[in-house]
């Protein structure tokens, strides 16, 4: 034998060898005991005992170590009709159970009776990630069931899992299953369930080709966790209310679905379970100087809630009673920006699909509301699909904050083959509402001319804001900004200018003084709400939304204003020690508001909404950073007192009040991701743009941006941005992009790459930018690509058509003219160590 045929031989043994172990090891984490007649098997993180003694059903689950499934119901198969219920807890002889490697089939589950015979084989795949659990079902003939769980896992108790998230990012917050019998369904073919306590989690992905899947989660009679599982032909219906039949949270009841028909014949599913490390997938790092496991948690349960189902994103929650969704709220796509999960953001996308194709009319207008119900709706002001007009007015924000959902969302995604499908709808939007500034002003006017119509026309609903709105004009100059940018990234230099043009002209007479037609009033030192049509001024009580919506979105540019607005509002909230902004700090006037709101301060006439905290911490966090951090801390401290699971605070004893719960309660907690740590995912790099304290230095954030796992490192004056292979570190603002071989450095807030240095496929880089500007740049480099190709460099913001020499180490490498853009290229081949490189103006 030759030595090559020798070592080939050997090989061969040893895989032979390998191969078998696995199989052993896996076989024989199968325990078959025939007498008890139950099988032990599992992986190392998932232990599952399967029972077929006359039943089919899991009896126990353990999730890496903890017993999530105790019960001799367990996870099982499940019909009920009008007539009878049928499950695999009852069978008439045992299943039969081969065992075959990894794999454990269990055949002959037949249960029903004379009058339907239902058949199933049930298959488990033990992987070292995961059990893949097969279920064939074969039904005699065509049904129709009242419920069904293909199948149903009832967890031991409710506090086995915090909640679960379905694969459109909401969540099942089972904190809000108050009452037994408390059931909530929704579309999704995963769940992922988690406890931050102990660190588990288990997903559950579910697959049925050419089927619907929906899930529901009940709390049982005996506080129980049942999880439970839809496949059907076409989109499972729920059952409940009568003429709408849209609501997905029940009480007193199971019965989330309506009935539905089976076909008779064979179906198959997979259910694949897979442990997750909870820190791992959701941690969100150290974060310094505040409650980390606080902020955390509000931002893993509250900013979700509003998630009803798959295309149902809203700010209430799906808990509220009438479930309504407002579109009339510009923070939806802000929320994905701090939950930071992709599956949110995709979730998202395909809702506001939903909404373009059935929330929109003909001629632009965007109805502003959703719900369970059609309670709360204008007389025929409704749609089929549970749009309508509500009973207050006309909210006329929902026009602008479509389209700021719509692009807040893009950044994040950075789609641009999604964004233009949403170009159309979005313009018409805009238009819609541009075209209601009759008189040329750039200031839109709303659907009644005088606050003596008792209609609203914005969020705060009840009170009787008309005509020439601040607060809606705030929301629409915002939309503006983003969309002309979106325009132009579409190729729309028409639409680019003509929306760019009335955002300017809004801003311009939106700054006026009330006395030249403006929002400005100098001697109540606030933006007022609104002027009738008459003329007359009207919330001049700083309504706190409409003043840090202007300093927020840039339309007050006036330092003086900004700090007079900032001080007087934070020299009332000391007066009165508030843990949180109020909606105005003062009385509306006697009339301009729904009558029972007064005497002042009552709901939206000087109430505490929380919804508003990510605006105020952007507003105060350029000013007083200190003041934003103090009122997010507050926030997080209340969450610890009651959870937050309320919708506003009462004035007089700062109490939770309402069952309307909002996720708009965590936005507070968004703005300390986006205004105070500064993060801000844009369509073409991840945007960092600090305001931290000294309190917050130290803090590193773990983020997710396109598929990447960031890590940022915020000193003061020191930020960090690195993806394990790339990593820039500047002492102010700037942006961050790589892909497989290239790292992009934004300075400040440019859009266009500052600079480009190209590696190899592997090469690793991090960069340290001491100084850039038109005349000078210079940066510290690293980098762990030294024995193969030169590095690229593309600098950008340069002079243009000058003599530039750079330098390495202090030493002349080349000189090199710029071209007519400002930009010059070179070569080097860094070494060991750090290079000091100086690109210099002659």
């Amino acid at each position: 034998m030759t030595t090559t045929r020798f070592l080939f031989y050997l090989l061969c043994v040893a895989c032979s060898i390998c191969s078998w172990n696995i199989c052993s090891a896996q076989t024989t984490n199968i325990k078959n005991n025939t007498q008890q007649k139950t099988v032990a098997f599992g992986n190392d993180k998932i232990r599952i005992i399967l029972d077929y003694n006359k039943k089919a059903n899991i009896s126990s689950l353990h999730i890496n170590g903890q017993q999530v499934i105790q019960s001799d119901a367990g996870v099982y198969s499940k019909i009920r009709t009008k007539e009878t219920s049928y499950s695999t807890l009852h069978l008439s002889s045992d299943p039969t159970v081969k065992v075959s490697n990894n794999i454990i089939s269990v055949a002959g589950i037949h249960y029903g009776d004379h009058a339907l015979s239902i058949d199933e084989t049930w298959t488990f795949t033990i992987n070292n990630s995961d059990i893949k659990f097969d279920i064939d079902r074969t039904l005699s003939k065509a049904i129709v069931a009242e419920q069904v769980g293909f199948p149903v896992f009832m967890f031991k108790s409710m506090d086995v899992w915090e909640g679960a998230y379905p694969d459109y990012g909401g969540l099942a917050w089972f904190y809000l299953f108050n009452k037994k019998l408390d059931t909530y369904g929704v579309h999704s073919s995963t769940s992922d369930f988690w406890n931050s306590k102990t660190g588990n989690g288990l997903t559950v992905a579910v697959t049925a080709p050419g089927k619907q899947i929906a899930m529901d989660y009940s709390r049982t009679a005996d506080d129980r966790l049942a999880y439970t599982l839809a496949i059907s032909p076409s989109e499972m219906q729920p059952r409940f209310d009568a003429g709408t039949n849209r609501r997905r949270y029940v009480r007193d009841t199971t019965d989330v679905w309506a009935p539905f028909q089976i076909s008779a014949g064979k179906s198959n599913q997979r259910i694949t379970l897979s442990y997750f490390d909870f820190e791992a997938k959701f941690g969100r790092g150290n974060l310094v100087g505040i409650n980390g496991e606080q902020v955390s948690a509000v931002l893993n349960t509250i900013a979700r809630i509003g998630v009803i189902d798959k295309e149902h994103f809203g700010g209430n929650s799906w808990h509220t009673p009438y479930g309504p969704i407002c579109l009339h709220e510009q923070y939806i796509a802000q929320l994905g920006l701090a939950i930071n999960d992709n599956n949110y953001l995709k979730g998202y996308q395909q809702c506001l699909d939903f909404y373009r194709d059935n929330a929109i009319k003909p001629d632009g207008r965007v109805w502003p509301r959703w719900a369970y119900s059609n309670e709360d709706a204008m007389p025929q002001g409704f749609t089929d699909k549970g749009f309508y007009e509500a009973q207050w007015g006309y909210l006329l924000d929902s026009n602008p904050d479509f389209v700021t959902n719509v692009a807040e969302l893009y950044n994040q995604t950075g789609d641009l083959p999604w964004v233009k499908t949403h170009q159309a709808s979005c313009e018409k939007a805009l238009d819609w509402i541009i075209n209601r500034d009759t008189n040329d002003n750039g200031l839109v006017e709303m659907m009644t001319d005088s606050h003596k119509q008792k209609r609203g026309s914005d969020w705060i609903d009840i009170i009787w804001a008309a005509h020439e709105n601040a607060f809606v004009n705030a929301k629409l100059y915002y939309a503006l900004v983003l969309w002309a940018d979106i325009e132009k990234q579409l190729g729309n230099t028409t639409k680019e200018k003509y929306y760019t043009a009335f955002a300017g002209k809004l801003k311009d007479n939106f700054n006026k003084p009330v006395s030249a037609g403006g929002f400005w009033d100098a001697d109540k030192k606030c933006y007022i709400h609104w002027r009738d049509k008459d003329g007359s001024v009207h919330g001049n009580n700083m309504v706190t939304p409409v003043n840090f919506m202007a300093i927020a979105y840039g339309i007050c540019d006036d330092d003086n204003r900004t700090k007079t607005i900032l001080d007087d509002i934070e020299l009332q909230m000391q007066k009165e020690s508030l843990f949180f902004w109020p909606i105005c700090l003062y009385s509306y006037a006697p009339g301009e508001g729904n009558d029972w709101q007064f005497p002042f301060p009552n709901y939206e006439n000087g109430d505490l909404f929380l919804s508003w905290g990510a605006v105020a911490v952007r507003a105060y966090a350029s000013y007083k950073p200190e003041l934003a951090l103090k009122y997010v801390k507050n926030v997080l401290a209340q969450y610890a007192k009651d959870g937050l699971a309320f919708q506003r605070y009462g004035r007089a004893k700062q109490d939770g009040l309402g069952d309307d719960i909002l996720s708009g309660n965590s936005l507070s907690a968004v703005g300390l991701y986006q205004a105070i740590y500064g993060i801000n995912p844009l369509y073409n790099r991840f945007y960092l743009d600090p305001h931290i304290t000294e309190a917050l230095a130290g803090t590193q954030v773990k983020y997710n941006y396109r598929h990447q796992r960031l890590t940022i490192d915020l000193a003061m004056g020191r930020y960090a941005v690195s993806n394990g292979r790339f990593k820039i570190t500047a002492k102010t603002n700037f942006g961050f992009f790589s892909d497989d071989k290239d790292l992009f450095y934004f300075h400040g807030g440019v859009s266009s790459a500052s600079l480009k240095v190209s590696t190899t496929p592997k090469g690793a880089l991090a960069l340290d930018v001491k100084k850039w500007g038109r005349d000078e740049i210079a940066f510290a480099q690293s980098s762990a690509d030294v024995v193969s190709n030169k590095l690229m460099y593309k600098v950008n913001d340069l002079r243009a058509d000058h003599y530039y020499s750079v330098l390495i180490n202090g030493k002349l490498l080349k000189r090199i003219k710029s071209d007519g853009e400002g930009g010059l290229v070179f070569e080097y081949k860094s070494g060991k160590g750090v290079d000091e490189i100086v690109v210099l103006k002659e």
